[in-house]
């Protein structure tokens, strides 16, 4: 009984039965076979029929709104009232056949989003005075302290304060392999460690944890926003009075109320209906399978028409985060590999990102294990001071070494202005009083941003770069990436007003950025793109798309895609206006019967939603 209960509980399987029962039932009708002299097709007309004119009933009188199902419903009251059973069977069959067709294609398209979800863990292990105890996830506050065993899915985000574990991040990353995380290290929700237990201090909660966020992401992603599908609606209104005139002028003009009925069948707006949500909901759902999440679903009708990329640096076009360049010495005594080495012990203790940065580039490079300093201090705003063996050690800025009365040379000034003028951050370094080298750091360049840049020319979209950089730094990372146009030390305000130039001038700018500067820039442009992984919350709301995985390769495939879908709702809408159009002329003409009419019709329905099926599985050249 549960069984069955459940059974009818499920909306989906409950239309496939009626479906069968109303196929069954025309093709009993097509061989006239009867029960009690009563057409067999009335079931199809019960159990599909029904449905779309209660549909359509509600709709007109609780909305106000005329829609494709007011036509359709008038097409199956005339058919059932000339006698056309069967006709009116085969209407709604294939009427509801398209509706289930629809629905399927939205599913698959919004499955690959719609998983995350499913994703969100239930229960979190929490230690609350000593004591480990498991609640709902819900209950997780922020600074509590949660513990995660192998196999488990993290619950929040947070940061790892003792064990070692390796994190399957794909959810959030796409990464296919796990990724090593130890002390100090963040980890997300919704990923799953696969090895070891940790303990972790719970950062974000609730709805501003990264599975949360991503979900609203999702949420949003919704097709019916898009300008072009009201205009579709609009279509579909004025042809259910047109299609009205005709069937009424065709009965005055030839006195034959079948022709009318036809009319009423074949005009049908359901394809023009279809045709533009079912393409924007396969192209949001081919853009998940690339790590790419839609919030606006005019998005893509709008990104299609861009001429200009605008692109924020740091974070966007580079990873965001320092990296050792070079390593210069100016003590003949001292390899560069060995001041590397001393740099790294100095910084073995700082919490400073540059101080992080340098041992973390030491221990990628190298197998040596580094000297513990005796003595550590931290200066802020300067730097650090260091004891290692017998060696007096400074490592910061220019102003650490001369308020210790170190004397830098004009060699060593000179040297290191040529990489503060492309984009460096210098730590000079000091041994025992006497200046020794330095250490200069840069924030690289993701490994994809000139071939993409490569791409977008390729595509007739001219590259911006607005950074926040002095002119030669901006100019040195344009050069070697291959922009052009470049828009140097750059406020938040001066980004929007660069924009704003650009589209007065109806040049329509696609902004991408990821950090809280961006968030007016993003927001001004016509279609704003974050770096939804390591991009601030800010950006992300203000902007109409996020790159989940932070992947800047996800671009090209982006424009071609939007480009791809307006084709595919182009189309659609030609097919569908064109076949109404045939339709109309031979059923005024008597050469189609309201049977063959709603075949004729529907098949357009069928033929755009596979059309538009087919962009789930497009991909960009």
């Amino acid at each position: 009984m549960k069984k069955i209960v459940d059974f009818f509980q499920n909306e989906e399987k409950v239309t496939i039965l009626f479906l069968i029962i109303s196929a069954t039932s025309l093709i009993l009708s097509f061989f006239h076979v009867s029960v009690f002299n009563i057409n067999i097709a009335w079931l199809a007309i019960i159990f599909c029929g029904i449905p779309i004119i209660k549909g359509a009933i509600i709709g007109i009188i609780k909305e106000f709104d005329i829609k494709a199902d007011i036509l359709v419903s008038i097409a199956l009251l005339a058919s059932i009232f000339i006698g056309e059973t069967f006709a009116a069977g085969e209407v709604a069959f294939i009427m509801a056949l398209g509706a289930l067709l629809e629905a399927r294609t939205v599913a698959k398209a919004r499955a690959g989003i719609e998983k995350l979800i499913h994703l969100t863990p239930t229960t979190a292990r929490v230690i609350r005075d000593g004591v480990e105890i498991i609640i709902p996830a819900q209950q997780v506050h922020l600074g509590d302290m949660l513990r995660v065993l192998a196999g488990e899915t993290i619950a929040v985000d947070g940061l790892i304060i003792s064990g070692e574990t390796s994190i399957n991040q794909s959810v959030m990353t796409g990464e296919s392999l796990p990724v090593d995380k130890g002390i100090g290290d963040e980890v997300s929700s919704g990923t799953v460690n696969q090895f070891g237990t940790f303990d972790m201090k719970a950062t974000k909660v609730g709805e501003n944890s990264s599975l949360q966020r991503m979900i609203k992401l999702i949420e949003s992603a919704d097709a019916s926003k898009a300008k072009i599908v009201g205009l579709a609606d609009r279509w579909a209104t004025w042809i259910v009075v047109v299609a009205l005139v005709c069937a009424i002028g065709t009965w005055l003009v030839t006195g034959e109320i079948i022709r009318s009925v036809t009319i009423l069948v074949v005009f049908c707006p359901c394809a023009l209906v279809l045709a533009t949500p079912t393409a924007i909901m396969a192209g949001i759902g081919n853009a998940t399978k690339f790590g790419i999440l839609i919030r606006e679903g005019d998005a893509l009708e709008r990104l299609s028409k861009v001429t200009i990329l605008a692109f924020d640096k740091t974070g966007t076009l580079t990873y965001g985060k320092p990296d050792v360049v070079a390593v210069e010495s100016f003590d003949y005594n001292i390899s560069s590999e060995k001041l590397l080495t001393l740099t790294a012990s100095a910084e073995l203790r700082s919490e400073h990102p540059l101080g992080k940065a340098i041992v973390s580039h030491f221990r990628n490079t190298s197998n040596m294990i580094l000297q513990e300093p005796q003595e550590f201090t931290m200066i802020a705003g300067r730097g650090v001071k260091v004891t290692i063996a017998e060696d007096m050690i400074f490592a910061g800025n220019t102003h650490l070494l001369a308020e210790n009365s170190v004397i830098i040379s004009s060699d060593m000034l000179d040297k290191a202005s040529t990489y503060i003028n492309n984009g460096c951050t210098i730590i000079y370094i000091a041994i025992n009083g006497c200046e020794s080298g330095f250490v200069a750091l840069s924030d690289t360049l993701r490994k994809d941003s000139a071939n993409v840049i490569k791409k977008l020319q390729a595509l007739n979209i001219e590259s911006l770069l607005l950074t926040g950089d002095n002119p030669l730094a901006a100019s040195h990372i344009a050069k070697s990436i291959g922009i052009a146009n470049i828009r140097s030390q750059c406020l938040p305000e001066d980004k929007m007003f660069a924009i704003e130039q650009y589209q007065n001038k109806n040049q329509m700018v696609c902004m991408v950025g990821d950090g809280i500067n961006d968030a007016p820039a993003l927001k001004k442009a016509y279609v704003g793109i974050a770096m939804g992984g390591i991009g601030s919350d800010i950006a992300v709301d203000a902007a109409d798309i996020a790159l989940v995985s932070d992947d800047i390769k996800c671009i090209t495939h982006l424009l071609s895609l939007s480009q791809k879908t307006m084709k595919t709702i182009k189309l659609n809408l030609t097919l569908s206006m064109l076949l109404n159009f045939v339709a109309i002329i031979l059923a005024m003409t008597g050469i189609l019967n309201p049977v063959i009419g709603a075949l004729v019709h529907n098949i357009g329905s069928v033929v755009v939603i596979i059309n538009s099926a087919l962009l789930l599985n497009f991909k960009s050249k």
